[in-house]
């Protein structure tokens, strides 16, 4: 039996190297393989720190009977959800059509052109409450293929183009104020008002939601803030937070918030940093920075989460590590890491170490987001033959993933290295950014980018391509219930880079991308926290607040007003004069002419870069309005 899984970059699918089972890679070859012996591919969807993923493997591929089984009729193949999240959303949204009860392992069957005519989740290895066995299923899956072949390939061809089909957007209005206070409604009305959150069991924290409601907050609906900010209350005194170690777990089992899945992923940790930043919530931010420092902290950046499982008393244990004491847990091993370097999930990490720094006046936290950064620029943009950015996925140890890097992480890394510029004042991570969303809109459409109305965005370099070789064209997945989806992350960057440099074409970009998820926004608002945060301040005025001070001047509270809270749409931005010159020239009109006057530091509150006259106080800041 081939042993095609010992050397991936994936902790995930190294974990599955010594199954008995035949397990292939996501390769065009798996699916060939299958062709030529005329058989159905089975593709197994999961990530290293799903607890029902490690029960599937341990009830049903060790087990050697199972494994011979399969490698008689069908071809199987691992893939790791994270590793290739364009490729999970796809046979997700193909599972949907067999299930409403869907997550992961996520288990699929699908002709050798990729078409899938089954799909399931977890499948015990016997039957239970109903549920069919794996072994169950796997046999009608084969009867289904040779004595109703017809049916089947017919069904699968259907089930693919829907899949395309459901994947086009039509775009809409974007949201004004009136809508987004209606969708504040909506979201108080799901609120449970006894334990907090939203909706029942399971319980998610859904930071993307509080982002958007901690925005319609600073643009004055007190209701909004209100609601987030009871609702990080609830969750940072709940079990879904560690005590000892600071990380939120990825969800609760129980309306109450009890009883986590104990998973502490990295995008989840980082939302909500940024989330407790927002709020002011201190000893909350510190907690998840201290978490990421010295635990998740790996060889290139952060990992992509920690396992739920470790062994306690010599036994393995699901949350029995996190029950024990500060003083007990040293005493035995930290439940294992997803080690893999996740692009865009580290850009969202960078993002939120800077805008705490800055909200909560902790340098540190912004240094260790340099630090973070440059290892990712180092290891994970690289150049293609004309020059044009490229990013890689995924790394572990310092080895690449051949997994395409998606959308968001493009977005997710651009929108976290400009809140790193605007934080540290360096200019530098903000052209890296400017880069990596040109070189997405380009991809979108080149044709319209050189119009200057860039319409839709896209990966460099294209999709997965065994997706593409199967015809399934479907776009990345926006749904936004754990982190933005990638038009999100590009259209934050684009908003962020039109404040900095004044380039209609981006605040265009950012109206476009908005505009195409604003239907399916507005329909489940609860899904759609990123998108709709980007609507609040497409809605609100654009505004800029630049404050530039002497460079042997002392930061003082014109610095602390521009670096603080802002108004939903307002820019702030704080830089010594040299600092502020360096941006001018490296094309951020914003700060064109930006110099102290008279030697003492300045501020200068513009609206759509039209400025009122500099003002060298806060009094005078305060009295211009």
């Amino acid at each position: 039996m081939a042993a095609r899984l010992e050397n991936a970059v994936s902790p995930y699918l190294q974990s599955h190297a010594d199954n008995p089972v035949d397990w292939w890679t996501w390769s065009e070859e798996a699916f060939a393989e299958a062709a030529l012996r005329d058989v159905p591919v089975l593709i197994s969807i999961g990530y290293a720190t799903c607890h029902w993923c490690h029960v599937m493997a341990r009830e049903t591929f060790s087990d050697p009977e199972v494994g011979a089984w399969l490698a008689e009729r069908v071809v199987s193949i691992k893939v790791d959800r994270e590793e290739h999240p364009d490729v999970d959303a796809a046979y997700m949204t193909a599972a949907s059509a067999f299930s409403d009860q869907l997550g992961w392992p996520l288990t699929v069957f699908a002709t050798p052109q990729g078409r899938v005519f089954y799909a399931a989740t977890y499948l015990p290895p016997q039957p239970i409450s109903g549920v069919p066995s794996f072994r169950q299923v796997v046999d009608a899956v084969l009867e289904a293929w040779s004595s109703r072949r017809e049916e089947v390939l017919q069904s699968a061809d259907g089930l693919r183009d829907a899949i395309t089909a459901a994947s086009r957007r039509d775009p809409g209005a974007l949201p004004n104020a009136d809508a987004l206070a209606e969708i504040v409604a909506e979201l108080e009305g799901f609120e449970d008002q006894l334990h907090g959150g939203f909706g029942g069991a399971p319980k998610f924290p859904v930071a993307p939601v509080l982002l958007f409601l901690q925005a319609r907050g600073s643009a004055g609906d007190a209701d909004a803030d209100a609601l987030a900010a009871r609702t990080l209350q609830r969750i940072a005194a709940s079990d879904l937070r560690d005590p000892v170690e600071g990380g939120f777990f990825r969800y609760a089992t129980r309306r109450d918030w009890s009883e986590p899945h104990y998973e502490r992923m990295l995008n989840d940790n980082a939302l909500l940093l940024e989330v407790a930043a927002r709020a002011g919530a201190r000893e909350t931010a510190a907690g998840v920075v201290g978490f990421l420092r010295e635990i998740m902290r790996v060889s290139g950046g952060l990992a992509s989460g920690q396992d739920s499982e470790s062994l306690i008393d010599g036994e393995r244990n699901e949350g029995g590590y996190y029950a024990l004491s500060a003083a007990a847990r040293a005493g035995h091993p930290r439940p294992a890491l997803d080690a893999k370097v996740l692009t865009g999930w580290n850009g969202l990490a960078i993002g939120a170490l800077a805008v705490a720094s800055r909200l909560l006046d902790e340098p540190e936290w912004a240094a260790f987001g340099v630090e973070l950064a440059d290892e990712l620029i180092a290891a994970h943009l690289t150049r293609d033959d004309e020059g044009s950015p490229r990013l890689l996925r995924a790394t572990r140890d310092g080895r690449a993933s051949t997994a395409r890097a998606a959308l968001e992480d493009y977005g997710d890394l651009a929108v976290g290295l400009v809140e790193l510029a605007i934080t540290t004042g360096e200019h530098r991570y903000a052209s890296v950014a400017r880069e990596l969303v040109d070189a997405c809109l380009v991809a979108g459409d080149r044709a319209a980018v050189e119009s200057g109305r860039a319409i839709t965005a896209a990966a460099p370099g294209g999709g997965d391509p065994v997706l593409a070789a199967q015809g399934l064209t479907a776009e990345e997945d926006p749904n936004e219930g754990a982190a933005p989806s990638g038009d999100a992350a590009i259209a934050r960057a684009a908003l962020l880079l039109h404040q900095l440099t004044a380039e209609p074409r981006y605040r265009f970009a950012a109206d476009a991308l908005v505009a195409a998820l604003a239907p399916l926004a507005q329909q489940r608002p609860i899904a759609f926290g990123a998108t709709l945060a980007i609507a609040s301040a497409l809605a609100a005025p654009a505004r800029q607040l630049v404050v530039v001070r002497p460079d042997d001047a002392e930061p003082g509270e014109l610095e602390a007003r521009a670096r603080g809270p802002q108004r939903d749409g307002v820019l702030g931005i704080a830089l010594t004069a040299s600092a502020a010159s360096a941006w001018a020239g490296a094309g951020f009109a914003l700060l064109d002419d930006r110099k102290p006057l008279g030697g003492t530091t300045t501020a200068f509150a513009c609206t759509d870069f039209v400025c009122r006259l500099p003002v060298t106080s806060a009094a005078d800041l305060d009295a211009a309005g």
